[in-house]
């Protein structure tokens, strides 16, 4: 995807500097030509022979040479060569200097050159990231038509823990990808629910069922690669997040996930709804583990939020509406009833009467039936083949 593709990196005096190295080792193993420019306070970090050396070009760090040539570097010529310019990490200082057109380096010199798209991943501790100032310096660029990749959460140089923290190499590498990706898919807001939920009986105990996950993160990884902002709503799995740009947000029962999903419907362009929500939780939870006393023992269930029928009578004419159904007999007349009564614009149906289809294989057999009531049927697959599967045929539709 980025072979060819020449990217300019602005590197600026952070302590994330470092992770500047695997940055550009990554783009270059994916066909990137990269280009670093280096503040002067960006040498106390990390070293230009590093980055020239994984670059394979000279790195520069100010408008003339630093030996006796007096070869001038040409920051017009760098702001046209380059097809992205990404600044990361990106400090408070530069962002400043860059929201008030400050040139008083090459680095704000080629900023100011380039006709290309501009990113900025922000580092710094996580007072400054929230200081009025940096967020109108944010809120500028921005105007400027320039894309920041949001800061990250975790433990800080500082030893506070918030927001503050630059992307990771792998995620900074997602971000350029998604920007030449063209699919049908960029930049539509999707939203994914995936695995099961667990409903508590008492503080050790619950009901659920045995989905994996495995077919919703599928889906979001394809769609994520596709350039999809993807919103994935995910039970708990054994997964990993299937994307480095893919929004995870983990919840356990099914109300969490019914008020996961409320949060950011609106929002979606399209909602795929892949979770094996239970369809019953225990009236009463028990505040203690329950002992084994008697012979027999009785819980008391009631319905859960049908999250399905709730976003269908919620659902505008510009949304769509993926529903799936497993079943086990009269499989296509029980996912054309669903269809319907969900208000559905495409089912996907899964029988547990095929082999190596249903919870926990890594393969799948899907029937897909759209709003008209035509049935497309495919055979077994892997489910990263059946995602693409379903991501044509919603495409399609669409």
């Amino acid at each position: 995807m980025l072979t060819g593709k020449r990217i300019l990196l602005g590197v600026t005096g952070s302590i994330a500097a470092y992770k500047t190295a695997s940055f550009v080792r990554l783009l270059i193993k994916a066909g990137a030509e990269v280009q670093v420019v280096m503040t002067q306070a960006a040498q106390d970090f990390i070293t230009p022979l590093t980055l020239s050396t994984l670059s394979k070009r000279p790195v520069y760090t100010t408008f003339v040479a630093n030996d006796t040539t007096g070869v001038w570097n040409n920051h017009v010529e760098l702001g046209l060569w380059a097809d992205l310019l990404i600044i990361a990490p990106a400090t408070a200082h530069t962002l400043a200097k860059a929201a008030q057109g400050h040139c008083d380096d090459l680095l704000m010199a080629v900023y100011l050159s380039a006709r290309c798209p501009v990113y900025w991943a922000p580092a710094m501790d996580l007072d400054m990231y929230h200081h009025p100032a940096t967020r109108e310096n944010l809120n500028r660029l921005q105007q400027f038509g320039n894309t920041i990749v949001q800061a990250g959460y975790g433990e800080l140089a500082s030893g506070l823990i918030g927001e503050g923290r630059m992307a990771e190499p792998e995620e900074l590498v997602a971000v350029v990808e998604n920007h030449f990706v063209q699919t049908p898919w960029k930049n539509k807001k999707v939203l994914i629910t995936a695995g099961p939920t667990q409903e508590a009986i008492d503080p050790v105990r619950f009901i659920s069922n045995h989905s994996s996950g495995k077919m919703g993160y599928a889906l979001a990884r394809q769609l994520a690669a596709q350039g999809a902002q993807v919103t994935l709503v995910s039970g708990p799995t054994a997964l990993a997040s299937p994307h480095p740009s893919v929004t995870l947000r983990q919840v356990r029962s099914a109300q969490e996930m019914y008020e996961a999903c409320q949060e950011v419907f609106a929002q979606q362009e399209v909602t795929i709804l892949a979770a094996a929500v239970a369809d019953y939780t225990p009236t009463v939870v028990a505040e203690q583990k329950i002992k084994k006393t008697e012979a027999s023992f009785t819980i008391e269930l009631r319905k859960t939020v049908d999250i399905a029928a709730t976003l269908g009578q919620q659902k505008r004419s510009h949304q769509l509406l993926v529903g799936f159904a497993l079943e086990t007999t009269n499989e296509v007349a029980n996912a054309r009833e669903k269809l319907t009564r969900k208000n559905f614009d495409l089912i996907v149906l899964n029988s547990l009467n095929h082999t190596g289809a249903g919870f926990g294989y890594d393969t799948n057999q899907i029937t897909v039936i759209d709003r008209n009531q035509q049935l497309t049927e495919y055979p077994l697959k892997s489910k990263a083949e059946v995602a693409n599967d379903i991501l044509k045929a919603i495409a399609a539709y669409l």
